[in-house]
């Protein structure tokens, strides 16, 4: 099949062209002008210039595909440097949900995100705007929802990687969160990391799999891991022992709401909240659902973080 894809250069998209290309796919990528060094194994895919708030370039990289997917997703955003979640995460779906359907491309499949609802942050409307448009669209569709994805990020943002540079490498104790004014629960809601290889894998079965169609899937790792055993899973990949202390929220949330409009500031408001509220699979089946075995978190996965 050749497949049109949309945020084919960042983390998720650099391992799934790898397993498209493996599963005999032709890889076709909308690419900004200037990011072509992006793209890994370039010399193997279809290169399309433009961005995603182009209709023209979206519609030169869908003609002639047998899919889409739709993989753009920010975990912040900036509107002053016109990085906004309703431009990248809603509005880009609709005008690519559109390009396919002009094109005549039936067959999309849409990264979406673990806890997506319509009264979340501004990243989870978003994101279930997104799918809400394509369930209406008639096209043959497709939705996932990882949880936090690990793995090697090959120079890209992920996140153990930035955990590790943002709160292990750190010269101070480790937080572990918690909202309210005891501590008991301090760094005890829990994620569910999955793999990126398992992501990829699921996107490229799921093209050669009319029963995915009309399905979502909710993609989370076997494990539910609080945040503090994350934290310490992470700090014994890269050989440290790493001092914790209760972190009462509401003072990162007031530090947030002073700086997050900052990239230097690591973490947003929005993102302290879905941290708070968990990141786990309530029914943890989806795997099972395609016939895969998802990758445990744990040291041995975590190599990449010596590299």
């Amino acid at each position: 099949m050749k497949v049109a894809i949309i945020g084919g250069t960042g983390f998720v998209g650099t391992h799934l062209i790898d397993h498209l290309l493996a599963a005999g796919h032709v890889p076709r990528l909308l690419v900004r002008p200037g990011s072509e060094s992006k793209v890994e194994r370039g010399a193997e895919c279809e290169l399309v210039p433009g961005t995603v708030a182009e209709r023209g370039a979206l519609d030169a990289c869908v003609r002639g595909a047998d899919a889409v997917i739709y993989l753009i997703g920010i975990l912040r955003e900036f509107p002053a440097r016109g990085i906004s979640f309703e431009a990248l995460q809603h509005q880009g779906v609709v005008d690519t949900i559109a390009a396919a359907q002009a094109a005549g491309v039936g067959r999309f499949l849409l990264m979406s995100a673990n806890g997506v609802r319509p009264d979340g942050t501004a990243y989870q409307r978003t994101k279930f705007a997104a799918e809400e448009a394509l369930k209406a669209s008639g096209l043959a569709w497709t939705i996932f929802r990882p949880s936090v994805i690990f793995g090697d990020p090959r120079g890209r943002m992920e996140f153990c990687s930035q955990l590790n540079k943002d709160i292990i490498a750190a010269p101070i104790p480790a937080p572990l969160f918690y909202d309210g004014l005891l501590p008991q629960q301090a760094g005890a809601f829990e994620l569910a990391p999955v793999h990126i290889d398992d992501v990829a894998r699921a996107f490229t079965l799921a093209l050669g799999e009319p029963r995915t169609e009309s399905q979502t899937y909710s993609l989370c790792g076997p494990q539910r891991l609080s945040w503090k055993a994350i934290l310490g899973t992470i700090a014994a990949a890269v050989g440290k022992q790493k001092a914790m202390v209760p972190a009462p929220v509401f003072a990162v949330r007031a530090m947030a709401g002073l700086f997050d409009r900052y990239p230097w500031f690591p973490i947003s408001r929005d993102q302290i909240q879905m941290l708070l509220e968990s990141n786990v699979c309530s029914e943890n089946d989806s795997f099972a659902r395609l016939g895969l075995t998802p990758t445990p978190f744990n040291v041995d996965q975590l190599g990449y973080l010596n590299g």
